[in-house]
Formats: C-alpha cells, structure tokens, sequence
C-alpha cells in the first residue's frame, strides 16, 4: 500500500464518489425501475405471517403474466409479417418468462390448509381467475370465452383491452396461418375460423404439422414446432402446480369467488395448449 491509497477508502467509480454524493432527487435506479411504487402496493389485510408472501407471489405472477402477453403479441405481429426469427426470438425470451413464472410458486407452495385459513377470508370474493393479464394469455393460448370477458365489463379499460384480445386471432392462429403461407396444408376453415370461439384440434393441421416433423430434423419450422411444444409444456406444468398449490392448502373447499376450487382447476388445467402438436407425435 503506498501513502496515496488506504485500506478504508470508499469505492470510486469513473472518478465519482457513489458513496458521499447524494442523488438529487429520486435514484436514476428507481426512476427507471419504480421500485419505491412496487414496494408500496403490498397491503396485507391480517396479522398471518403468510399473507405477505401470498401477495407478493401473486403479484409477482401478474408481472410475469405482463411479459409473457407482451412477448406472445410480438411473436403474433412477427409471423403475420412472416418474421420467423423476430417470432422465434419473441417466443424463446417468454420460454424464460414462463420458466420464471412456474418458479414464482415456490414462496407458497407448501402452504397447510391452517396458515392458508389465516388470510383466507380476507379475499372476500377475489380469485386468480379474475386475473384481466391471465385471461390475455388464456386468449393468445386460444381459449377464448365470451363469459370470461363479460366478467370484466365493469371496469372499461380492462373490458376494451381484453376485448381487443378476444377478437383478435391467438398467437396459434397468426402461427397456422404462417405455415399456410410456407406452403403446408393448414385447411382454410382453420384459417378462416371464428376467433373468437375456443380452438380445437383439426386433423389437417395434425397432417401439416406432420409434414413437418416427417422431414429434415434440422428444419426451421421443426425447431419452430418444439418451441411451441416447450411453451404448451410449460402454461401446463404452471396449470398443475396451481392445482396442487390449492389441493395443499385448502382440498376440495368451494373457491373464494364460488367456483367449484379444484375440480375447476383440474378442468382447466386439461385443457391442451397446441393440441396437434401433441397428437402429431403418436403417427410418426
């Protein structure tokens, strides 16, 4: 050590003290971010220990639910434009998204049914599947159900957006409409369906996703097709650990806004992402 320097000396960073000068207002870190709103919208409604953690968590999701909406969009706008790597790109950073979210439960995974009781009826009537960003992915998933956006007439802007998402084509649509268009048999009522009804399996799509997997391994649409494979994988594996979260904590109890609470769950969480995807691999 030479007589210029000490072992106590503050950090210096590009010749700027960080630890003696003080930001002049907000920190450009929290200008950006808005971590001090963050840390705010926390307002448990009990003394439980448990509570803070089930809201932080479920908060967690909807920003995860944000990023993946955002993503799958991109991706939808990439294929109508026949962008295939802008969708690919899209698609591969909400597999991230979605690994994040299916890790997210973790905090309340093992919740018993007495420290689940102890907030519990703080809910009131509110339940996940109220969640306006969940239904913008059950939506671009092309699971579309005119009851699940009437729930949300009450409250006009989340009503608009998530009917703007409604009557639009999922991202499966802009995807089979993609493949059309490279020269695959995607049959035309598939391409011309209403969507704003539910998708279901079509056996012209199964053939023209087996076209694909019947050919060169290294092919881009085959690496497309396990990419939506590997998402279908994943909002299923986040549906059945939902289940099991509540079958852990509160059984087969009614849900909180009066749905049937797990037998719901399991329904919905049966319910195929890409269904030829799946079926394609039993006839090759």
């Amino acid at each position: 050590m030479n007589d210029s320097t000490s072992a106590l000396a503050p950090p210096v960073a590009d010749g700027l003290d960080l630890l003696t000068q003080p930001f002049p207002g907000a920190s450009p870190y929290d200008t950006y971010v808005h971590a001090s709103v963050l840390n705010t919208l926390q307002h448990p409604l009990t003394e439980a220990p448990d509570e803070m953690g089930f809201l932080v968590t479920t908060q967690v999701m909807e920003l995860w639910f944000t990023l993946i909406v955002h993503e799958w969009r991109t991706a939808g706008t990439a294929f109508a434009k026949d962008d295939l790597d802008a969708a690919m790109d899209a698609l591969v950073r909400s597999r991230r998204a979605l690994t994040a979210l299916n890790a997210a439960w973790a905090p309340i995974a093992a919740l018993t049914p007495s420290q689940f009781n102890g907030f519990r009826a703080a809910f009131g009537r509110a339940s996940g599947f109220q969640s306006a960003m969940y239904r913008h992915m059950e939506f671009l998933l092309g699971d579309k159900s005119p009851g699940m956006l009437r729930l949300h007439r009450g409250d006009g802007p989340v009503h608009e957006a998530l009917g703007e998402t409604y009557r639009g084509p999922s991202l499966y649509d802009e995807v089979l409409r993609f493949l059309h268009r490279r020269g695959l048999p995607v049959p035309e009522h598939v391409r011309e369906r209403d969507v704003t009804g539910p998708y279901t399996s079509d056996p012209g799509v199964v053939e023209a996703w087996r076209q694909v997997y019947a050919g060169p391994q290294h092919h881009p649409l085959l690496a497309l097709g396990e990419l939506l494979t590997d998402i279908a994988e994943l909002v299923t594996r986040w549906r059945s650990d939902h289940v099991m979260v509540v079958r852990r904590a509160m059984g087969t109890k009614s849900g909180s806004a009066g749905s049937a609470g797990l037998a719901w769950l399991e329904r919905r969480a049966a319910r195929p992402v890409f269904p030829e995807l799946w079926e394609v691999r039993g006839g090759l």
